[in-house]
Parts: C-alpha cells; structure tokens; sequence
C-alpha cells in the first residue's frame, strides 16, 4: 500500500511539474488580423502572412518572449473572436472608438490617420474647402465604404449630401472615377493609394476631416497584458521599429506627405 501511495504521490507531482512548466512566457500569443488590407494585413505568395501589422506582432512576441500566432479573421469577427478567447490580441489597423470601448480594450494608440477624401478630377472639392461645409452641399454625392469610421461620420455630420454607402472600395473608386460620386470618403492612406492608381481620373485631398488613432485590442481586464503591450510600443517606438516599417512598406506615402506638409501615420 505505501508503495502505491508513492507511484500515487509521484505521478501527481509530475503532473504538478508539467503544469509549472507551462508559463505564460511558454504560451503562443495568439493575433487576429484580417489579412485582406495590404501593406498592413495581407498574405504573400507562399500563402503566409505579412504586411506591417504582421511585423509588429511578430516584434511584439519578441518582446513578450511568446511564439506568435496569427489567426486571419474577417474584421467583423475579430471582436467576437477576442471576447470568445479565440485570439489574445487584435492587430489589425483597428480605430479606436468610443463605440468599440464599450466592448473591448484598448492599448495606447500606435498610429494616427485622418479620413480624407478621393475626389473626381471634375468636381469642384479642392484642398483648401475639405470640411463639413464644404462636403455637406445638397447635390453632392459622397461615397463610403460599409462598416467603416468614415460611414458614421457622414451618417453624422452629411444632412443635405447624399451618402453612398457601398461594400467594397473597388466600388467606392468606381464610383468617383466614373464621375458618379464627387468623392469617396476614407482613410488617408487608401486615398492616396488609390489616387495613385488613378491619377488622371483623381485627386487626393489628404487634409483630414477628422483624426483617428489605432491601437491594439484586448479583452477587458487584463491589465497586465495591457501594461505589457504599451511598454513594448513605447519601446519600439524609441528603437525605431515604427520608422523602420514605415520606410520599408510606406516609403513613398511617407515622402508625398513629407512634401504635402502633412503628418504622416506613426
């Protein structure tokens, strides 16, 4: 009988050793991103993910000394999946809004953006009247895309313009290149891409109608994680990492708003 104790006794500290042995430091840190928003959140041609947001979670494990997993979500998944405990954090050029921190946590902002507009070469927005005034006319068409910021601040502030509300920024760009829309409301970044796209149909008006910042998402009340998270971005600011991939995926964005005059990202 004492000898089975043992084995007994035995085999439950082995368990209880394995247990120990299994450390936050040990565990995967698990990142939702929907990898359809490139040069941010995409997958390259061997089917991997890559892209900004990819390099920051992967710098960010790092730091935590945690493999990273990264989990590749529609983006209106990506809370539901955060709240379920499917993913630990979400990376994924998400706003922080009053509205989402209703639900979920954020950390410090890491990047600030404006929603600027994509204007029809023929239409009479210019630079110097982007505004509420200037975009609230009646007979002005703006076009947006579904679900995102840029939606409800013209839901909000658009009484007499028509607001086109669309699915996909293809369409939004259709819209304006083909003179139906007098301008597609997004973010700076987009804008300035898609002008490039479309030079001789566009303009980009990259003042910003309004100022927004991304942070990363985590479920609420995990203060520590949080803590750690903002002492990696502060840090990874300090080191350069944010210059760094802004001159390695955004280097002639970063030059075009050097030359405009105009704040760029991080």
């Amino acid at each position: 009988m004492i000898r089975i104790l043992t084995i007994l006794f035995l085999g439950i500290m082995l368990l209880s050793g394995c247990g120990k042995g299994t450390t936050s430091a040990d565990k995967s840190l698990v990142v939702g991103m929907d990898l359809s928003y490139p040069p941010f959140e995409t997958i390259n041609s061997q089917g991997a993910p890559t892209g900004i947001s990819v390099d920051l979670a992967n710098a960010l494990g790092e730091y935590l000394h945690r493999p990273v997993r990264i989990e590749n979500i529609p983006f209106t998944g990506l809370i539901p999946s955060l709240l379920t405990g499917k993913i630990d954090l979400i990376i994924s050029s998400m706003t922080d809004t009053p509205e989402r921190e209703k639900t979920i946590a954020f950390s410090d902002p890491y990047l600030s953006i404006g929603l600027a507009v994509l204007a029809g070469k023929k239409s009479t927005l210019t630079d110097g009247a982007i505004g509420t005034g200037a975009l609230d006319q009646p007979g002005r068409t703006l076009a947006v895309r579904q679900g995102t910021t840029a939606q409800a601040w013209a839901l909000d502030h658009l009484k007499q313009a028509k607001v086109l509300v669309l699915d996909k920024e293809s369409s939004a760009v259709m819209e304006v290149t083909q003179g139906k829309a007098d301008g597609f409301l997004y973010d700076q970044m987009s804008v300035w891409k898609n002008h490039q796209e479309h030079p001789t149909e566009t303009i980009a008006l990259l003042q910003p109608v309004q100022k927004e910042s991304w942070a990363i998402g985590l479920r609420p009340g995990e203060v520590a994680l949080r803590d750690q998270v903002n002492a990696f971005l502060k840090s990874f600011r300090a080191s350069g990492g944010f210059d760094h991939l802004g001159d390695l995926y955004l280097k002639d964005q970063k030059e075009a708003f050097a030359k405009a005059g105009i704040p760029f990202y991080f």
